[in-house]
């Protein structure tokens, strides 16, 4: 196996085309649940797709050109789920506070994996 597909890229690209993004959760807006954790950059959702946890798959967007960057994929043992979350125009800054987001706790580790990384 190669350690770079092609293909898994532009079929994220081809979801991400064919699907309306939802912010639910806007740069600076408070968690729902958990209201002292604040968003840094927007988070929401592909709409009528779905992911592990029954919503939508997870997409962060940040202030750059409407790209796919990476994906993050993650491991959330309260949840006891995995799943991954596409990185839609993030800067580097963005996508290391998106880093920081989903290893801060000791329940959640995620590693970010960057389109065309080997």
């Amino acid at each position: 196996m190669d350690g770079y597909n092609t293909e898994f890229w532009d079929a994220l690209d081809e979801l991400v085309r064919r699907s309306a993004i939802v912010i639910d959760r806007p740069k600076g807006s408070a968690h729902p649940r958990y209201p002292d954790f604040i968003y840094k950059v927007d988070y929401g959702y592909l709409k009528d797709t779905a992911s592990m946890d029954g919503g939508g798959i997870d997409v962060w967007v940040g202030s750059g050109e409407r790209q796919i960057d990476a994906v993050m994929c993650i491991v959330d043992l309260l949840k006891r789920d995995s799943e991954i979350k596409i990185l839609i125009g993030c800067t580097e800054e963005e996508k290391r506070e998106i880093y920081r987001t989903h290893n801060e706790s000791q329940n959640m580790k995620g590693i970010l994996i960057r389109r065309g990384q080997e």
